[in-house]
């Protein structure tokens, strides 16, 4: 590395630290070493090893000799490195370009620093060097006449050059060749002790960046047995990175393989994969464009990347380019990459066990060179991410897999709990179907017991021995009303089973609607009447006619009565209501039975019109098949029943309501509904 320095603007602190030297210590012949050798001691002794020392040095040696201009160079161990102090009169500092003419200067004189440095110079070796400089510099755009060089030794070894500098034609004498010579030893110390100073400088760098580059190891190593997301865990990865090397971008680019055959193949095969850009980091994201600044989910595929490719054809080595633009084999970047705007490039290869998971991309906005230590540490870094990477996916993996398998435990046991509901279900099914079966046995028990012991108690008593006619007709009216209610029994069980086997077609007719309730009305004055009940109609003014089966309609209206008539409360009334109404262009009529009584609870409306259910302590004389086989025939008559119970305000009464809609078929409903 060459390291250029143009000699700074004099301040008044350069003015102090000079006013001491002699304008030209060549005026003053009597012991001009030994004053001359005096002010490099003072200069040695007073100022810092730096490279202020040097300038100072170069401007005491540049006034002493009367030259134009004069250089201190500093060959560093090792010798790549080369450090140059420079001194010029006032007047060329002046001078237009100026800037230019030292750099251009300096170039010159740095090529042929190593020449001087390579071995001790004798007077006759600086005439032979003035020479070679003079005629280098005819073809160059500086005013360079005349030069005379000398190398510095310090214990045996050369350690810089002295370099004066005369912008006119010059012939050195033997007296300033032997002057520079005497002093060439007091000088070698200063450019020494700047070496040191240099060298010691580097040292301390070179530590400092070698704990900054523990620390990012070790942060990594802590982040990668952290909980931290892996998405996380990269991002902090690759800004850690960058900043610890001073790049201006960093990347994280993941393959994904598309020929899962590829890890089996040759590793200079360039596989089918694509790769994605999972994190970046941008030193300073508002100086480049929103294209590159802004590139995280981009792909490319390996096939359109030379750059890539050729970790796949160097068995996984790392791609170091220090200026893409003197590339001599260009090779093609994908876009994303930048080039123009990050000619330099670090990509390493992410590892594990021979397959490349993906690449850490580090990029420069200037030119660079990678040093050994710094690729060291992307590797160390690289391996580290590569294990986190390799952990992420094994334990998403078992997390998938446990994912998995928790599922399906979940599943099985939502699927047992369902089991056993369905199970309890049916225990519950099967124990309320039992009591319904013990319910049907008493109940049926009741009605076949009860008129047979009335119709056997009849039986003995007429075959006793000298029995009053008046006694026998009473027997056989007892027989024939019990043999009546076990023959209706029987025929209500056949009715039922052949309207629910759904057996028999309703055979309609039109009947006058109005005149049909009134006879039911008045055949059931007389039941009303021995218990203190009344009957009130609300019927239509006009006639309804409608078209229905007869049989099925009156035992409809017959249950309903004979149901009001036994649950409703002494002294209270008994409405019957008949309307008609268009709902949704469906004709209705819509029939109502209302009574007072005990009200029916929400469990009890939920299977009154069961067979051989009854309400809950209750208990009047009947089969507990009349709401069932009413609601069998209001269903073949394509109609509907419900109940409602409503509560009676201030008392424990309640109105029961038993409301039957049935279709109107009748002619004339037919004419409404066509002309509504």
């Amino acid at each position: 590395m060459k390291k250029r320095l143009s000699s700074p603007p004099q301040c008044p602190d350069d003015v102090d630290r000079l006013q001491s030297y002699p304008v030209k210590l060549m005026q003053h012949p009597e012991e001009p070493a030994h004053q001359l050798l005096q002010q490099i001691n003072q200069i040695i002794a007073n100022r810092p090893a730096t490279i202020l020392m040097l300038q100072d040095l170069a401007k005491l040696l540049g006034v002493a000799f009367g030259v134009d201009c004069c250089l201190v160079t500093v060959m560093s161990e090792p010798s790549t490195e080369v450090t140059t102090a420079s001194w010029c009169t006032e007047e060329y500092l002046g001078l237009p370009h100026s800037d230019e003419i030292f750099s251009m200067e300096q170039l010159l004189m740095e090529l042929h620093v190593v020449q001087c440095a390579a071995e001790p110079l004798n007077i006759e070796d600086i005439s032979t060097i003035q020479k070679s400089l003079e005629i280098g510099c005819q073809s160059l755009p500086l005013p360079i006449k005349a030069v005379l060089a000398i190398p510095t030794r310090f214990r045996g070894k050369n350690n810089g050059v002295i370099s004066l500098i005369n912008f006119q034609p010059h012939n050195w004498s033997q007296s300033e060749q032997q002057l520079l010579k005497s002093i060439e030893s007091s000088c070698a110390i200063a450019v020494s002790q700047v070496a040191q100073s240099q060298l010691i400088a580097a040292q301390q760098q070179h530590l400092k960046k070698s704990d900054q580059h523990q620390s990012l190891i070790k942060q990594l190593t802590i982040l990668s047995r952290s909980n931290l997301e892996l998405n996380q865990m990269l991002q902090l990865a690759i800004a850690s990175t960058a900043e610890s090397l001073q790049a201006d971008r960093g990347l994280f680019i993941m393959l994904k393989y598309t020929d899962p055959l590829f890890r089996n193949r040759s590793k200079k095969q360039i596989p089918n994969a694509k790769a994605t850009v999972v994190r970046q980091w941008t030193r300073d994201i508002q100086s480049y464009p929103s294209s590159t600044s802004n590139i995280l989910d981009q792909s490319f595929v390996i096939s359109d990347c030379g750059l890539c490719q050729r970790v796949f054809t160097e068995s996984g080595k790392p791609v170091v380019i220090n200026d893409y633009s003197e590339q001599k084999d260009i090779l093609t970047a994908a876009p994303l990459f930048a080039v123009e705007q990050f000619p330099a490039m670090l990509l390493m290869p992410l590892e594990s066990q021979g397959k490349v998971l993906g690449f850490l991309v580090l990029q420069q906005a200037v030119a660079r060179t990678w040093q050994s230590a710094e690729l060291n540490l992307v590797e160390m870094v690289c391996a580290q991410v590569s294990n986190a990477i390799i952990q992420s996916q094994t334990l998403r993996q078992v997390q998938n897999l446990v994912d998995e398998r928790t599922a399906k435990l979940q599943s099985s046991l939502e699927l047992q709990a369902k089991l056993h509901e369905r199970t309890r279900q049916y225990v519950e099914q099967l124990r309320e179907l039992n009591e319904l079966k013990d319910e049907f046995l008493s109940n049926m028990s009741d009605r076949l017991r009860y008129p047979l012991t009335n119709m056997l108690m009849s039986i003995r008593n007429l075959r006793l021995p000298g029995i009053a006619a008046e006694r026998q007709n009473r027997y056989f009216d007892i027989l024939e009303q019990e043999c009546t209610k076990e023959i209706n029994l029987i025929n209500d069980l056949l009715t039922l089973q052949k309207l629910e086997s759904q057996q028999a077609t309703p055979q309609f007719e039109t009947i006058d609607l109005n005149t049909r309730i009134q006879d039911l009305a008045v055949s059931f004055e007389r039941k009303l009447t021995e218990k203190s009940l009344s009957i009130t109609l609300d019927l239509p003014e006009e006639s309804l006619r409608l078209q229905t089966e007869v049989e099925s309609f009156d035992r409809i209206l017959q249950e309903l009565l004979t149901n009001a008539c036994k649950y409703s409360e002494h002294d209270t009334i008994v409405d019957l209501q008949a309307t008609h109404q268009v709902n949704q262009l469906v004709d209705q009529v819509i029939i109502k039975v209302t009574n007072t009584g005990r009200g029916i609870s929400s469990e009890e409306a939920t299977y009154i019109f069961d067979k051989f259910r009854r309400g809950k302590g209750r208990w009047t004389p009947g089969t507990g098949l009349g709401l069932a086989l009413a609601k069998s025939l209001v269903q073949h008559l394509n109609g509907t029943i419900a109940v409602e119970s409503m509560q009676i305000s201030d008392s424990d009464l309640s109105k029961i309501c038993f409301t039957l809609t049935l279709p109107q078929f009748s002619d004339e409903s037919k004419l409404y509904s066509e002309s509504d």
